[in-house]
C-alpha cells in the first residue's frame, strides 16, 4: 500500500537541491524520496503528490509556508523562469559546482571527476543579462491575491507547475531588459483595448498568442514579434500597435514583426507561417569577440551574450589546445556541429587561418545568418552546411583521419547514439563537447572515453544565474594507446 496517494498534499521541509531544479526530503516517509519542484533548501512548503513510484515521489508546491533562511528580499517580481533569484549567487556557484560533480560520477562512472575540473566562469551580468524573451498572452490569468486562476487578458510568463495560465509581468524580472519589462503593462492594455481575444491555452483559440524580443547589447535596440492568430485579423491595426511600442521605447526599435500562426502549437514552423515586417528590419546584429552575427528571430544565438564571450574565449583555448601528438595524416579541418549562426566557427576560423572550418546544423535560419555574418566578417576559411549532423557524415566519409578537432555544441538532449558512433569513427584528435545539460552529456562523455577518448579538463559556466540551468566546456583527446 502506497504510504501516500496520487493529488494528496502534504506540508514538508525542503532538505537539500539537486540536480534538474528539484528539491527534496528523505525523512518526510521511510524508504521514499520525495522530489519537490523548484524547492529550495530550508523552505517549509506545502506540496501536492504528483507521482508515486517504486522508492520516490514527485510533488509540486502549491504554497510556501515559511522561507528559506537562504532567501534574501529582492525587488524584482518573481517569475517562474527564475526560481533562485532570491539565492545569494556564491551559494548558487557553490551548488552548481557540487551537482556538475555529482552527475558526472553518477551518469558518467568518472571517478575523482574533479581532478579534470579548470575553473568556473561566472557570468559577467547577474541581473538583466538576457537578451530574448517569450511572453505568452493568456485569456486565464493567475490572481495572486484570490490565489487562483480567473479569466481575463493576460502577458507575462506562465505560472510555475501550470501550462494553462500566466501571470501578469507589472514590472521588471530582473532578467531581461529593465526599461521593456517596466513598461510591458502599457502593451498589454493597449492590446486589450482592441477587444481582441488573448488566447485560450486550453482551448487553442483566441487573437493574441505571444511576444517575442530580442536585444543587441551592443547597440541596446530591440527587435519585436507579435505573434497572433487569423482569428479577427481584420479587426486588427497593425499601424496603431507599431505606434504604440514605437511611443514607449522611442529609437531602440530595431524592428517589429508580425507573425500569424495557426497552428495549435505555440512552436513556431516558420516555413509554415507568414511573418511580415512591419517595422525596419527582421533581423538585429551583435558583437562578441569582435566579430558581428546576424540574428533572425527565428535563429539560435547564446542567451546570454556576454557570458557567452567567455564561454567562447574557453572554447578556443581548449581548441589551441596542444596534444602529445601529430596525427598521421596531419589534419587540417576543424568540425563545428550543431553550429547554429557560427559564433564559435568563426572565432577559430578568424584565429586559425592555416584551419579549414566546417560548420553544420540543421536549421537553414540559422545557417542563411552564419553565411552572412562569415561574409561580414571577412572569414574565407570557413563553410557552413544546413544538414542533420548524422546526415552530413554520412555523405563526407573523406573527412575521417582529417579531423584535429570536432567541436559538438547539441540541444538538451545530447547527441544521438548514431550521430555520435559517426563522429567517433571520424577519429579526430581533440574534441570539445559544449553542453547545455550536463546530464546528457556525462552520458556521451562515457561513451567517448569507451572509444579511446580521455578527459584532459573541463570548466562550468554560469550562463543563466537564478536558474538550475548549467553549462559546461570538456576537451577530450584521442588516447595515444587507441589512434587508428
Amino acid at each position: 500500500m502506497d504510504v501516500v496517494k496520487k493529488k494528496e498534499r502534504l506540508e514538508i521541509i525542503v532538505e537539500d537541491i539537486v540536480y534538474g531544479g528539484n528539491g527534496i526530503n528523505k525523512s518526510a516517509y521511510e524508504n521514499y524520496i520525495i522530489f519537490i519542484k523548484n524547492g529550495i533548501e530550508g523552505q517549509k512548503v506545502l506540496v501536492e503528490i504528483q507521482k508515486i513510484k517504486t522508492n520516490y515521489i514527485e510533488s509540486k508546491i502549491i504554497e510556501v509556508l515559511k522561507k528559506s533562511p537562504l532567501q534574501k528580499e529582492r525587488d524584482y517580481q518573481p517569475i517562474s523562469g527564475a526560481p533562485y533569484y532570491d539565492l545569494d549567487i556564491s551559494y548558487q556557484k557553490k551548488k552548481k559546482i557540487k551537482l556538475v560533480f555529482e552527475l558526472f560520477e553518477k551518469i558518467g562512472k568518472i571517478k575523482k571527476i574533479e581532478q579534470y575540473y579548470d575553473t568556473f566562469i561566472p557570468s559577467p551580468q547577474t541581473w538583466h543579462y538576457r537578451n530574448k524573451m517569450e511572453y505568452a498572452f493568456s485569456s486565464i490569468i493567475y490572481d495572486q491575491d484570490k490565489k487562483t486562476d480567473i479569466d481575463g487578458f493576460g502577458l507575462g510568463f506562465k505560472k510555475a507547475n501550470t501550462w494553462w495560465m500566466v501571470e501578469n509581468l507589472h514590472k521588471d524580472s530582473g532578467l531581461f531588459d529593465k526599461e521593456w519589462e517596466n513598461h510591458l503593462f502599457e502593451i498589454r492594455k493597449f492590446c486589450e483595448k482592441t477587444s481582441l481575444p488573448a488566447w485560450n491555452i486550453p482551448q487553442k483559440k483566441g487573437f493574441f498568442r505571444n511576444l517575442n524580443v530580442r536585444k543587441t547589447h551592443k547597440k541596446n535596440q530591440l527587435l519585436i514579434e507579435l505573434v497572433t492568430s487569423s482569428n479577427g485579423l481584420e479587426k486588427f491595426n497593425t499601424k496603431k500597435f507599431t505606434d504604440k511600442i514605437i511611443s514607449i521605447h522611442k529609437d531602440r526599435i530595431a524592428g517589429i514583426i508580425h507573425t500569424i500562426n495557426d497552428d495549435v502549437s505555440d512552436r513556431i514552423n516558420y516555413k509554415n507561417v507568414i511573418s511580415k515586417t512591419i517595422f525596419g528590419t527582421d533581423k538585429i546584429s551583435e558583437e562578441l569577440l569582435n566579430l558581428n552575427f546576424e540574428i533572425s528571430m527565428s535563429s539560435f544565438f547564446q542567451t546570454n551574450p556576454l557570458c557567452a564571450e567567455k564561454l567562447y574565449k574557453k572554447v578556443i583555448e581548449y581548441a589551441c589546445e596542444k596534444t602529445t601528438k601529430k596525427t598521421q595524416n596531419n589534419s587540417k579541418y576543424i568540425l563545428d556541429l550543431f553550429c547554429g549562426t557560427g559564433t564559435i566557427g568563426q572565432m577559430i576560423a578568424s584565429q586559425q587561418k592555416n584551419r579549414e572550418v566546417i560548420g553544420v546544423d540543421i536549421v537553414e535560419s540559422a545557417i542563411e545568418n552564419a553565411i552572412v555574418s562569415a561574409k561580414q566578417n571577412q572569414i574565407k576559411n570557413i563553410h557552413f552546411y544546413a544538414l542533420d549532423i548524422k546526415r552530413f557524415l554520412i555523405e563526407k566519409p573523406e573527412l575521417k583521419n582529417q579531423i584535429e578537432t570536432i567541436i559538438i555544441d547539441p540541444p538538451r538532449a545530447g547527441v544521438s547514439k548514431k550521430s555520435l558512433n559517426k563522429i567517433i569513427e571520424l577519429n579526430a584528435e581533440k574534441i570539445i563537447y559544449v553542453s547545455c545539460n550536463p546530464s546528457t552529456q556525462a552520458r556521451d562523455v562515457q561513451i567517448l572515453i569507451e572509444h579511446g577518448y580521455m578527459i584532459k579538463k573541463f570548466s562550468i559556466v554560469d550562463q543563466f544565474p537564478h536558474t538550475n540551468h548549467i553549462e559546461t566546456i570538456f576537451i577530450l583527446i584521442k588516447s595515444l594507446d587507441n589512434v587508428s
